[in-house]
This record gives structure tokens, sequence and C-alpha cells, in this order.
């Protein structure tokens, strides 16, 4: 049976349960009897422990990318560096305000047994484009495909954004670009991704004045982000970009899903296929994972076209929980299916421990089930004592 969760859930949540181990030496002793060592040779141990609760986002789905419900307790095992955990509960959220995720007629019955009780909860989705016409090749076949993602983009805020979605437009063309900051303002996302896909003029926001006003009230990216030049500057990489952009959003409740519209950016200078340049990718990983934030790969390259980044945009989707998207005849596809996968989410949690004077808060976990049809959508690290 699932114990009922607050409605507001950190999805990474620490909470500390500081646990004092206290051991001294001291023996009975006669009033009279002088002691036989003095205070400062008695050993005194106080190691201090935190007992911190981590909770995590998962989506679990078959094979045909819906979600799937009725999962319980006994269908998670979760790995935290190397070491099994105990999880403590297993919450089920829906999307859809109520409304059943599985609504396609003859859908597949779900592994488990739902038992109706699913919370609330918004979905967040970043349309993230990477400027392509530096790289546009013959015929500008690359530009071609940027626009049509962005026509296609703009398809999907008309006819598929839920109640629930909150949507943020960003770019990367040398810097981080906010063209627009969360919101449900369906012609607000509309013009912001004309701009963002078709390049037009840098929406950057110089004086604190207009900084206050392009802030949103309710869910903000640009409210955490570095401000006027500062931000060209921690933004010189696309590595950098991803990461300041999840570093900003991670004190939302729930999982982030980041859509990039990209060809790729890993190196190509230590073999055949490209890989993760070593200065930047660590940290990366970290943010995304620390921060719930998801990255969906949307390749940029046409059907069929040889492509030295899959092996990088595939680890840089899974190593966030994600997935990547290539070989797909039109930008409608990815869309609907990271939609659809998005419309329930399992949150796990479980307790660790780690002593205070250990700087390293990062852990590395593996999530897994028992549902041999379920494939899971899972990070491959979490912060803990945050």
């Amino acid at each position: 049976m699932r114990r009922p969760r607050p409605k507001l859930m950190l999805p990474s949540l620490a909470v500390a349960l500081s646990a004092s181990l206290l051991a001294a030496s001291a023996t009975a002793q006669s009033p009279a009897e002088p002691p036989t060592a003095s205070a400062a040779e008695t050993p005194t141990f106080e190691d201090r422990v935190d007992v911190t609760e981590v909770l995590l986002d998962i989506v679990a789905v078959d094979k045909k990318g819906r979600v799937v419900e009725g999962l319980g307790i006994d269908d998670f095992a979760v790995v935290e560096d190397g070491k099994p955990v105990t999880l403590t509960d297993v919450s089920f959220y829906s999307t859809r305000y109520g409304r059943p995720v599985n609504d396609e007629a003859g859908a597949e019955a779900t592994a488990g047994e739902h038992d109706g009780s699913e919370l609330p909860a918004s979905r967040y989705f970043v349309l993230f484009f990477e400027e392509q016409r530096g790289n546009a090749n013959i015929g500008n076949r690359l530009l071609q495909q940027q626009l049509d993602a962005g026509r296609k983009s703009r398809d999907w805020i008309e006819t598929e954004m839920g109640p629930s979605d909150w949507v943020a437009v960003l770019s990367y063309d040398n810097k981080l670009e906010i063209h627009q900051d969360f919101t449900q303002d369906r012609l607000a996302l509309l013009d912001a991704i004309q701009a963002a896909s078709v390049k037009g003029k840098d929406p950057g926001i110089r004086t604190p004045s207009e900084r206050r006003r392009a802030i949103a009230d309710g869910p903000s990216i640009f409210r955490n982000l570095p401000s006027g030049p500062q931000l060209a500057r921690d933004t010189k990489h696309m590595y950098d970009a991803l990461r300041v952009t999840a570093e900003a959003s991670g004190y939302l409740v729930g999982r982030k899903n980041l859509l990039l519209f990209t060809i790729g950016f890993g190196r190509l200078d230590s073999g055949p296929f490209a890989q993760p340049d070593p200065r930047y990718y660590p940290d990366l990983e970290k943010a995304l994972n620390a921060n719930n934030v998801a990255i969906y790969p949307i390749d940029l390259s046409r059907p069929g076209v040889e492509h030295l980044q899959e092996s990088f945009l595939n680890q840089l989707a899974f190593d966030s929980g994600g997935f990547y998207f290539r070989n797909f005849v039109s930008f409608a596809t990815p869309l609907a299916s990271i939609a659809q996968e998005n419309t329930g989410y399992y949150l796990l949690s479980y307790r660790t421990t780690r002593a205070q004077d250990d700087k390293d808060r990062y852990r590395r976990i593996k999530v897994t089930t028992s549902q041999r049809k379920v494939k899971l959508r899972a990070p491959r690290g979490v912060q803990v004592g945050s």
C-alpha cells in the first residue's frame, strides 16, 4: 500500500536527520580516588552522520513508448555506488490531472495492478535549439532541418500542449540565449520558437529593469541565470550552456525535459566517433542528474546520413535519463513520443548515509525493474545531502 505523498515534493530532496555517534571511556571510581588519566588523555570519538532521504523521478514505458502504470515497490531495484539500497516508498504521479495515462483503445495491459491512486504533477519542457547557420551544408539542408524543427515545435504547442505543461525556449549561438522563460502562454511560445529556430535578434537582456520584466512570475529558468555579459562569459561552450540551464532550473519540483535540436558537439579528435569532452562533460552530467534534467537529443541530420556524433548523443541521453531520436521522417514523431512518455512518472525514495565531512555529495546510481517488458528512463546519479 502506497502512503500518500505531500503535494509539494523535492525530487532530489535531502532531509538531513543528523545522528551523533558518541563513545567515551569512563569507569566508575570512588570520589577520593584520583583519575588514572587526565581529561586530555581520555579519547572521545564524535562522528556526525547524516541520514538522507533520496527521491528519484523514474519514467517507465512499454515497447511503444506508453507510460506503464501500476508498478510497486517490489518492481524496482536501486544500486548506489555499487551497493543495493532498500526502497522505502514508490508513488505514481500523473501529468494528466486525473485522466488515465493509457487512454488509447486496445492499449496493452500494463504490469501490475493499478489501484487508481495517482498524484497530480506539472510537466516542464525546454525547447533548446543549437544554431546551425554556421554549419549549414550544401544547399542549406541543415538549416532547412532547423527551420522544419521550429515549424513542428510550433504545431506541437498549438495542438498538443496540455494544461499542466510549462514550456521554455532557449538557443545556443556561441552563448546561451533565452527567448522565453517557462510559460503557459501559447502565443508567447510561438513567437519565441520562431525567433530561436529562424535566428532573429539576440534576445539578450542587459539592464536590471529589463531582467525583472523578463522573469516569469511562476516557474523560471531566467531567475537563477547569471545576468548581462556574465551569462556570455559563463556559457562559451555548449556543455556550459546546458549545465547552467540545468542548475538554473534545479529548484523546480519534478522532472525537466530538455529537447535538444542538434547535430552533436562531441570531440572528434580521439577516434572515428565523437566522444564527450573530458574537460566539460563530467560537470555537465552531474549537473543534469543533480537537478533532475533529462536530455532528449533530436538529431537535425536527415535520415540515412552517416553520423559521427551518434554515440555521443546516445550517451548524453542515457546518462541523464532521456532518449536519443534520429532517422525519423518528421520532427512531429520525437515531439509526440517525448510528450507521450512523460504523461506520468514514478517517485522512488530510499535512505542513505553520508558523513558530514564528506565533501562529495554525488552518488552513482543504477535503477532497474523486474518487469522484462518495461523500459526505464532514469538518471545515473544523484546529489545527496543538498
